[in-house]
């Protein structure tokens, strides 16, 4: 393999990674911005009205969830990567059609969940400087988010950008576990003996996780950099793993947090659990320190959902291929321009996770399918046993939206 070092050029920046080993700020930023994409305010919400209703029976959901996180992102990464196409021209070789399918399938779930990604941003901002107003700091937040993709290294930009926040919200809200001394034995015992047992809490987790467009973030930021091709595969392993792994340090240790509030008898406010749970934790400097992670969790959110959102479409057309940063930024301000105008999706937080985890078992069956066709993959060999991972976490996820859909709508 050649040692030599390779510039790629992006649509929205430039890249400089080494194909001979293990390129740390690319991986992780591609890791990071999965990871704090799928960290926003739904999954701030979602984990602490969980907690809120389960109480430590969600560490078995949260355990569920992080296997069956590590089993889609697994194949999914890995034959994207191997393939060097984006998920949905890897669909249309297979079925045409079907990759214009789900790119509007994504595309839409990511506008939907980005309106709430920058409400979240605004209302961050607001507990920051009560001074502004949510709509006031939904719209500044957008600003910083352009800007970042209107510099001339976008992508080196937003990789860093992702990882010091990434890694500033992890910082915060262990420190807001600290300050509830949680029961962590008995939570480590329900996530293997839960008296309490919701599918849907499942199907949503992991669709806030890895549903949508989520799953896709590192993935298609790995193509747009050059890392492909079975020689990539090490640093594809290394970097789905870190992904799953930080979502997954977040969710835990955000859990723990708000079950040392819930377990003291605190009922936590319906109308913002997660400030809440903060504010009960530690005082005004919790609630302080919510706003910085509530806009934290935001804003990375909103640069991976424009990003990715947009990944899916740019092969769709060359206009959108030509002028992808431009694409980026008005995926931004329409998302911006609808919270502005009409605003209120704190429900849409939680139900867009659920749509989400519908989404799942199309894109990774059509993955695992495409794993096996070599006029996509080659002569590459995907591991048996992590097809029949894939398969049986395709079907559970099927089965279980299905029965989620049937008590939602239904029952």
């Amino acid at each position: 393999m050649s040692s030599e070092r390779v510039i790629t050029q992006t649509s929205v920046g430039s890249q400089t990674k080494s194909k001979s080993g293990f390129d740390w700020s690319l991986i992780m930023g591609a890791a990071f911005l999965m990871a704090t994409s799928a960290v926003g305010p739904g999954f701030l919400t979602q984990t602490t009205v969980f907690t809120q209703t389960l109480g430590a029976s969600f560490a078995f959901v949260i355990l569920i969830s992080i296997l069956l996180d590590i089993g889609a992102q697994l194949n999914i990464w890995r034959v994207i990567v191997v393939s060097k196409k984006r998920a949905q021209d890897i669909a249309n070789d297979l079925l045409p059609g079907l990759g214009i399918a789900i790119a509007a399938a994504v595309a839409l779930g990511g506008l939907a969940f980005n309106i709430g990604n920058i409400a979240g941003a605004g209302l961050g901002v607001n507990v920051l400087f009560p001074g502004i107003s949510p709509i006031g700091g939904a719209a500044l937040s957008a600003v910083i988010a352009v800007a970042i993709f209107l510099l001339k290294d976008a992508t080196k930009v937003m990789d860093r950008f992702t990882i010091i926040l990434g890694g500033a919200l992890i910082l915060m809200t262990l420190y807001v576990l600290f300050s509830t001394n949680p029961p962590v034995a008995e939570a480590a015992y329900r996530a293997v003996a839960p008296a309490h047992l919701d599918v849907i809490s499942i199907v949503t987790l992991v669709g806030g996780t890895v549903g949508g467009y989520i799953t896709f973030a590192g993935a298609h930021r790995l193509v747009d950099a050059g890392v492909v091709g079975k020689e990539s595969l090490p640093q594809v392993t290394r970097g789905s793993l870190s992904a799953i792994s930080v979502a997954s340090i977040v969710r835990i240790i955000l859990f723990l947090a708000a079950l040392g509030v819930v377990s003291q008898g605190v009922t936590l406010d319906p109308s913002n659990p997660p400030a809440s749970m903060f504010q009960h934790a530690a005082g005004d400097i919790g609630y302080k320190l919510f706003g910085l992670v509530l806009w934290a969790a935001a804003i990375t959110s909103v640069i991976g959902a424009a990003y990715t959102s947009v990944s899916f479409l740019r092969t769709l057309h060359p206009v959108i291929e030509r002028h992808s940063r431009g694409f980026i930024i008005g995926f931004i301000v329409i998302s911006t321009f609808i919270f502005c105008s009409i605003g209120k999706p704190i429900a849409l937080l939680v139900l867009v996770g659920a749509i989400n985890g519908f989404i799942l078992p199309v894109t990774l069956g059509t993955m695992l399918v495409a794993a096996h066709k070599k006029r996509i993959v080659g002569d590459y060999q995907h591991p048996v046993w992590l097809s029949a991972i894939g398969w049986i976490i395709t079907i559970m996820m099927a089965l279980m939206s299905l029965y989620s859909i049937y008590k939602m709508v239904l029952a």
